[in-house]
């Protein structure tokens, strides 16, 4: 590489900066030159490359500092074969080897993760009719490039008898010409013939002469038209003679050159060589060093030859005369010769006697010479492959495309791979920046002199094609050099993957680990990173932390315009506006773009942006000298003015480089009317596409360049060419004049995508992406002049339906009808290759996931799409897995945006709820795990949404019941569904929300939360815009002035502060506004036209809205109470009685209080500014009308609130108290009552329509109820809160609500498909739990405190009834066969419902230490419970009467001494036994009958659950500790002790036995349930269920559970009789375990100690009759209530 000195390579502006900086002039930078450089993945680039190890470190690679010499790539994951034979002896070798062999080679390369092509180019064709020459160039190209591409066998060479076509080469060095020329000076018609054949060419350099095309003298050599049959013959016959003759002079005069000296050897071969020698050449002796290469040679015996030449015409080379060529003869035995010395190793030699002059497949050593051959290949090819496979890539292990089962990337690796891409791509491109110094200059500086303070980022804008991206690139360059060694610079080129737009969250996930892997950074969690809200967190405080520590960063993103719209990233909101010191961001994007307008709104000022203007005609000048250098190329004088006139009327960079690209093709005597310049670059692309029309056909040029269009990620040439073979109307234009080789196999040939592809070679590059190469344009405006010129809408449509067709695989084995000219309807097999989900397990489709959506839906393909992407559950796991879960749930949003598919959007938004679990796996979540959390979130949607939803649901229980290992499968939707009104949940706060308000103009939400924060979001596309940070105490009011979009905040730091909607800037802080922690309910916030009034029960303040500027100010100093604010009137309530009402600048009024004799205690209090009054409500209920000139009116109020507002028009008061709902109308003087809404729990928060027909209301219960206003109808109940609603607001059809137990604010949609409303569940968080084994009753307790007891009816979803109790309550258990509710209350009562008779209420009564009941329990065949006091434990007989239900006892008890520690969990035996445990850790076992008891092993902490299995022989204990232990209890023996600690939490809550007792099922802490062998103690199962379950049940051969969260799961236990002895239970869950058993001793006398369990063993709970255990005597202790 050529170092230049700084002055030349760094520009005039950047050298002013660098001397300022006192940067050494004499230091190289180390910049690289243009001259003789590639471009990167570009058809003549050098890829895949391997890594050049030393070169640099991956500090310099993470800190930008590379140039594009130092890149890699991943290792190729491609095997391209070239096929190298002559067109017509080796035909049959290469059909069988297309119909047989290619095949199993492809099917064996996607088993291993590899794509493989084939180039067979003479496939297909018989000769080259095209008449230009360039076959042989064509040819060569594509051995080299199947030599740079492929990982493993590159050159597969098949030679016959035939030496091959020896052709006139098109080129000629000048000297060697005039050499040649002179040695047949005494042959002047020689001469001439050769002059007239080949011109000088003077642009090229050095100058060379050019054989014309065959058309130049035979016009009708290529007319392939029937009526120009008998010209287009004669000129055949009249060619093959012209190039005789011409190969004859040409072959004379080298021959005497090089006898005379004046030529070397190898330049006098080069007219005696035939083209198959020359692919020889380059395939397998120009580098010997890889033998990546195989070799068949067919000979025909001697004594067959005899048989005359004109036999095996085909065959053999023959002379002019119809004889065999001796000549050709000898070259091809030298030619075997040198094979077999060579390449002995690779030599595949077959001795085939001919039949009837050809190979004949039917008979039968043809048959098995074919098969051989066949075989050979194919076992060559494997072994060839295997070993690139198993060699590592530059020491390290191959990546495969699409392997799930691979180790887990170091984030580094695939962080360098990314930040060396964009590197090398800048470094590239920036090669073709001239001029633009003094814009470089500028930015510079701008940077430099904003090093140390903050600032704004820079902006560099533009029209389309200006070079914004290559001055971003020499932007980049030159800073490495200006910056300080330690400093980073990164760089990120957004339409790198165009037609792609990548997204926001992408960008910013790969700048923020670069950052942090380059600057010694915390990386951000997986959680983080891939949450868009809290990435956008960590990348403020990535920039934050660098500038803090002193480092320096550059940060530079090109096109911004290219984002996609997730997010709404155009919109700029995650670009911080202001930057700390040393942290630079430089973007770009067009001037028309949405984005800029944006970033003007976004800055204010214009110092910030800098325009890419247009390039002059010097720099022009400039541009094209050193491309036509590079390209070895130059102009004539009039060219080259041409070239520029035109350039000079757009003055854009990409229109001149069009330009150069048709100009480079220009020879000295190509005229100006030839030229075809266009005026501006949409022209030059036209003129490029009627260039190539002309030359290639219209509808090949069109249909190649569309696919390429229409694909997202770009096409492999295996594909295309397998695409462009299945359009019938490329095939039909291909042989409309000529015949396929075969009727039954129609195909496209290879060659004439090759010589496309090389008239394409400067607007195609390859994008590498998992080792494979597809083919993309360079450049996103060539996509929207193919859109526009070829994909009409009947034509996109048809191609799209040609790619899905494709990858579906449809046509794959199946034969294609067509119908081409002058034939029939035929059909015909087009080798399509199948398209499987899976090559191998494990092993994914990779170009089906990108492409297949994207073309069903596009092609109207819907009922497919529905059945192979959104409805198959293998499909979306797949994808999920391979792409990433946002992947999926792009492609499901496109689809919602052409489908009206309600199913489509459930499925989506599925997978929006499943992401974070993905996320904290880092995507690789388990397909069973994955499926599972499927079905317990789509379950209750699969009946009203069969056909996708329930198919998918059918899927995955499919699987799941197929699984190889342990798995719970759910029979319930228990985790969170998609669908209902809950439309979306807005995060950004990070504590309680306690106020919001809503901006119904701007369609703005703001909040203000416990943690200090107030956060601003649009309504419109639900994004956070801004978090208003300053507060440093909860945010207790905030007020939106809609007028100018400002808002206010007040805090209890005592700060009232004003803050911006538009920019999120801080207007106003006024300190001391309000005491410092005051409380939400003890301060108001009120805006009127001019004042800003913040008041207390004791203190005013009021400010002038404009300026801030303090008005009054007033304290409690007379003891008196404000009572409310109306405009500037402020209204106190004295001791004394008086009434007060100030205003700041008028006249006091007092007005003594009506009755002074009636205190008033004022409770609430509401402003109606419209009617100047202020209601009060007082204690002793009473409602007070206070004017503003002193007037009052008092009404007796029915109820005393803990809620009171107005609506909008003042028509109505609303009051809430408890769980009641009131609505008064206001009438002049009067407030009459006239609805009264009824909830279950107390109302918190309501609000009305603007036109009074819908209130909303938010309760304890976590529900939101919507109500008709006129007829008091209970219209919907929402759930999904999951917390206490302590507010709610209308807006536009929609709700928000907020808790300030939630960090999040939710958005309901009440215009929704109640087909998808999800299932109310019990409140979140009860105190206590209970439910019935069939799961139609539950019953809870919301708080500890609460004195009565919910019924909840689980079918309907909503409440049964309340049962009052006269204590607060301490347990509940169930007495599921005999359907009785047990309640233990903390005055020692136990309360019991009959659930069959609801009216009935039974007891039993405290003991007479009135101690507090700790626990209950009944003993599993329901005939005794056990109450647990403080101070005792009794026994008691459950049986009936009278076909009544009654207790009786206590039968049996035994006291707790003063030391002995409460009971916390207790479990009854059938036999009287007692196991129970402490809150210290005691477990005893208690024997009611004998009065003895045993001591069990002690936990380190409180016992959480004691659980017996369902025939007595085992017990479960567990605390909240890790321990828990299964214990035997015939004979009683401590059987296993495991040990299970989550990532977090630990503890056991609850625990259940399967219905045999062969497992039991662990509810703990961490939020999962554990599935264990009771047998081994072994842990089979471990499910993330996101609550904590906090009780349960036997259900079949698994458990009903309810978790903390209110759900109640149903799921059963699937275990296969063989589980894989390196199966990991807990692979999907961060925790460990371990399982400590120990053998039971031996007992003598068994019989004696399974008698009391043998009545178990018969023991069938469906066969309990209630009327069988009635007594005769009633219970003394069962009192009827």
């Amino acid at each position: 590489m050529r170092h230049q000195p700084v002055t030349e390579a760094v520009s005039p502006g950047c050298c002013k900066v660098l001397r300022e900086l006192q940067i050494n002039s004499c230091a190289s930078l180390a910049l690289s030159c243009s001259c003789g450089r590639r471009p990167l993945g570009g058809p003549d680039s050098h890829g895949p490359p391997q890594k050049h190890s030393g070169d640099f470190s991956l500090q310099d690679i993470l800190k930008g500092r590379i140039d594009g010499d130092q890149r890699t790539k991943n290792g190729s994951n491609m095997i391209r074969v070239f096929i190298s034979s002559t067109f017509t002896d080796m035909i049959s070798e290469r059909k069988v080897l297309l119909e047989k062999a290619y095949p199993e080679v492809l099917a064996f390369c996607r088993s291993l993760g590899l794509v493989f092509e084939v180039v067979d180019l003479c496939w297909g064709i018989r000769n080259d009719s095209s008449g230009d020459h360039k076959a042989c160039e064509i040819f060569l190209h594509e051995i080299k490039r199947c030599q740079r591409i492929s990982a493993g066998p590159a050159f597969i060479a098949l030679l016959g008898n035939r030496y091959g076509h020896r052709s006139i080469p098109r080129l000629i060095p000048e000297k060697l010409f005039e050499v040649l020329l002179s040695k047949l000076s005494k042959n002047q018609e020689g001469i001439k013939q050769l002059n007239e054949w080949f011109l000088k060419d003077n642009n090229a350099v050095p100058p060379t002469y050019l054989l014309q095309p065959i058309t130049t003298h035979f016009a009708h050599y290529g007319d392939l038209r029937p009526e120009s049959g008998p010209q287009r013959d004669k000129d055949l016959l009249s060619w093959r003679l012209t190039e005789t003759q011409v190969l004859n002079l040409l072959r004379s005069a080298a021959t005497d050159a090089h006898t005379a000296g004046d030529i070397t050897a190898e330049q006098k071969d080069h007219f005696f060589t035939s083209v198959t020698v020359k692919e020889f050449e380059q395939g397998l002796w120009k580098d010997s060093s890889k033998p990546s290469a195989l070799l068949f040679v067919r000979d025909i015996p001697r004594q067959k030859v005899r048989d005359g030449p004109k036999r095996f015409a085909k065959f053999m080379d023959l002379s002019a005369d119809g004889l065999l060529d001796k000549d050709v003869l000898e070259l091809l035995a030298a030619l075997k010769s040198r094979l077999s010395s060579t390449h002995q190793k690779i030599l595949n030699l077959h001795s085939v006697e001919l039949s009837k002059g050809s190979i004949d497949p039917k008979r039968k050593e043809h048959a098995q010479y074919l098969d051989t051959v066949c075989e050979q290949f194919v076992s060559q090819m494997k072994a060839g492959i295997r070993t690139v496979v198993d060699s590592p890539v530059v020491g390290k292990r191959r990546k495969i495309w699409g392997n799930i089962e691979e180790e887990r990337e170091d984030i580094s690796d695939w962080v360098a791979e990314e930040a060396e891409r964009h590197a090398a791509m800048s470094t590239e491109l920036c090669r073709g920046l001239y001029g633009r110094e003094g814009l470089l200059g500028k930015l510079c500086c701008s940077m430099w002199e904003s090093s140390n303070v903050n600032h704004s980022p820079l902006v560099v804008h533009g029209d389309a094609g200006m070079g914004k991206t290559a001055l971003m690139c020499k932007l980049a360059q030159e800073m490495r050099s200006v910056l300080e060694a330690g400093a980073g610079v990164v760089i990120r080129l957004l339409s790198d993957r165009h037609p792609q737009r990548p997204d926001i969250d992408h960008v910013l996930r790969s700048v923020c680990f670069q950052i942090c892997l380059s600057c010694g950074l915390a990386l951000p969690s997986p959680l983080t990173a891939n949450t868009h809200l809290e990435l956008l967190r960590f990348f403020g405080n990535v920039l934050t932390e660098v500038s803090q520590q002193g480092n320096t960063v550059l940060i530079i993103l090109d096109a911004l315009d290219q984002l996609s719209d997730q997010h709404y990233a155009h919109k700029l909101h995650w670009m911080p506006a202001d930057l700390p010191p040393n942290v630079h961001l430089v973007v770009s994007m067009d001037t028309n773009s949405e984005a800029f307008a944006n970033m003007r709104l976004k800055l204010k000022g214009l110092e910030s942006f800098f325009e890419v203007e247009r390039l002059s005609r010097d720099e022009g000048r400039q541009m094209m000298e050193s491309y036509l250098l590079a390209s070895q190329r130059t102009l004539t004088p009039d060219q080259s003015n041409a070239a520029l006139l035109s350039f000079e009327q757009t003055g854009s960079p990409l229109h001149l480089t069009l330009i150069l690209s048709a100009a480079k093709r220009w020879t000295s005597f190509t005229l100006l009317t030839a030229t075809h310049l266009g005026p501006n670059t949409q022209e030059m692309m036209s003129q490029l596409f009627l260039m190539l029309e002309e030359k290639h056909g219209k509808e090949l040029v069109g249909g190649a360049l569309g696919y390429i269009t229409l694909a997202r990620e770009g096409l492999l040439e295996a594909e295309l060419r397998d695409i462009m073979s299945l359009d019938d109307d490329i095939i039909c234009e291909v042989y409309r004049y000529s015949l396929p080789p075969s009727p039954s196999l129609i195909r496209l040939p290879p060659f004439l995508w090759a010589r496309l592809r090389q008239d394409l070679n400067d607007q195609l590059e390859e994008r590498w992406t998992g080792g494979v190469a597809a083919i993309v344009f360079k450049n996103r405006h060539l996509y929207e002049a193919v859109s526009s010129r070829y994909l009409t809408s009947q034509r996109r449509g048809r191609s799209l339906r040609i790619l899905a067709e494709y990858f579906l695989g449809r046509w794959s084995g199946k034969l294609k009808p067509v119908a081409l000219p002058g034939l029939s309807l035929i059909l015909s097999d087009r080798k399509i290759p199948p398209q499987p989900l899976w090559f191998a397990p494990g092993l994914a489709n990779v170009r089906k996931l990108q492409e297949l959506p994207h073309h069903l839906l596009h092609a109207g393909l819907w009922d497919e799409l529905r059945q192979e992407v959104i409805g198959s559950a293998e499909w979306l796991y797949c994808k999920s897995r391979v792409c990433g879960v946002s992947s999926v749930i792009q492609d499901l949003d496109q689809c919602s945006q052409y489908m009206d598919c309600s199913e489509t959007r459930l499925i989506r938004d599925t997978l929006v709820l499943i992401k974070p679990s993905m996320d904290f796996l880092d995507g690789h979540m388990e397909t069973f795990l994955f499926y599972t959390e499927l079905l317990a979130r789509l379950s209750s949607l699969a009946t009203p949404f069969p056909s996708v939803i329930g198919q998918l649901c059918r899927q995955c229980e499919e699987r799941l019941l197929l699984c190889p290992e342990p798995i719970l499968i759910p029979k319930c939707s228990f985790l969170e569904q998609p669908g209902g009104a809950l439309q979306h949940t807005l995060t950004g706060l990070l504590g309680g929300v306690l106020c919001v308000d809503v901006c119904m103009e701007a369609g703005l939400l703001v909040a203000g939360s416990a943690d200090g924060m107030v956060a601003v979001w649009s309504l419109a596309d639900q994004r956070l815009v801004h978090s208003l940070l300053g507060h440093t105490g909860a945010v207790l009011s905030v007020k939106v002035v809609v007028s100018v979009a400002h808002c206010f905040s007040l805090a209890a730091d005592g700060s009232l502060r004003r803050w911006s909607l538009l920019d999120g800037q801080q207007l106003l802080c006024i300190q001391e506004a309000v005491p410092v922690d005051s409380t939400s309910s003890s301060v108001n916030l009120h805006l009127s036209k001019q004042l800003i009034c913040v008041y207390t029960r004791t203190q005013v303040k009021v400010w002038k809205l404009d300026k801030a500027e303090l008005l009054f100010s007033s304290s409690d100093e007379d003891g008196s109470v404000v009572l409310g604010v109306l405009g500037a009137y402020v209204i106190r309530l004295c001791d004394s009685g008086l009434i007060r009402i100030f205003h700041p600048v008028d006249e006091t009024v007092d007005a003594w209080l009506e009755n002074v004799h009636r205190s008033l205690t004022p409770v609430k209090s509401v402003m109606l500014p419209k009617h100047g009054k202020v209601f009060v409500v007082s204690k002793e209920g009473f409602l007070y009308q206070i004017s503003k000139t002193g007037k009052q009116i008092v009404i007796k109020f029915p109820l005393v609130p803990s809620l009171l507002s107005v609506t909008e028009d003042e028509k109505i008061l609303i009051a809430g108290s408890e769980q009641t709902l009131s609505l008064f109308n206001i009438d002049k003087d009067s407030v009459d009552g006239f609805l009264d809404l009824q909830h279950d729990d107390s109302v918190l928060s309501s609000s009305v329509s603007s036109d009074c027909r819908l209130l909303v209301s938010g309760a304890a219960d976590q529900l939101i109820r919507i109500w008709s206003v006129t007829t008091g109808a209970l219209l919907d109940t929402l759930c999904g809160s999951n917390s206490p609603v302590t507010s709610v607001v209308l807006y536009h059809g929609f709700v928000v609500s907020a808790s300030t137990d939630a960090a999040s604010v939710h958005l309901w949609n009440l215009k929704y498909d109640t087909r998808h409303k999800p299932t109310v569940h019990i409140p979140t968080g009860c105190a206590h739990v209970a439910v019935t084994k069939d799961a139609d009753r539950i019953f809870y307790v919301r708080h500890q405190s609460q004195t009565e007891v919910i019924s909840w009816n689980n079918n309907t979803g909503s409440l049964s009834e309340h049962l009052p109790v006269s204590a607060e309550v301490c347990c509940l258990e169930v007495a599921q066969h005999k359907r009785l509710l047990f309640c233990g209350l903390t005055s020692g009562t136990v309360l019991i419902y009959p659930l069959a008779m609801p009216q009935e209420t039974l007891c039993i009564p405290p003991p007479e230490s009135l101690s507090r009941v700790l626990c209950l329990a009944v003993s599993s065949q329901e005939k005794h419970v056990a109450v647990a006091y403080e101070d005792s434990v009794c026994l008691f007989e459950i049986t009936s009467r009278d076909s009544f239900p009654t207790v009786e006892g206590p039968l049996e008890g035994f006291p707790l001494s003063l030391l002995h520690a409460p009971l916390s969990s207790m479990a009854l035996l059938s036999d009287r036994r007692l196991l129970y445990g402490t809150s210290c850790g005691e477990v005893k076992l208690q024997n009611f009958c004998g009065g003895g008891s045993s001591d069990l092993e002690p936990h380190r902490s409180r016992v959480t659950c004691v659980t017996v299995s369902n025939r007595g022989t085992h017990a479960l204990v567990g605390s909240e500790d890790p321990v828990q232990r299964l214990w035997s209890l015939s004979p009683l023996v401590l059987d296993h002790t495991m040990e299970y600690k989550g990532f977090v939490f630990e503890g056991l809550l609850s625990a259940a036995f399967s219905d045999s007792d062969q497992f039991v099922f662990t509810g703990c802490q961490d939020r999962t349930v554990q599935v264990w062998d009771v047998a081994t103690g072994n842990l089979l199962h471990v499910q993330y269920v996101y609550s904590p379950v906090v009780r349960m049940l036997t259900f079949r051969n698994g458990f009903m559970a309810l978790s903390q969260q209110g759900s109640l799961i149903r799921e059963v236990f699937h275990c296969p009789d063989h589980v894989s002895p390196d199966y990991n239970p807990l692979k999907n869950i961060k925790a460990h375990y371990r399982v400590t058993s120990r053998e039971k001793a031996e007992k003598a006398d068994q019989a004696d100690q399974q008698g009391p369990a043998s009545d178990l063993q018969d023991y069938n709970p469906a066969l309990f009759n209630l009327n069988l255990m009635l007594r005769a005597k009633p219970s003394p202790t069962c009192v009827v209530l």
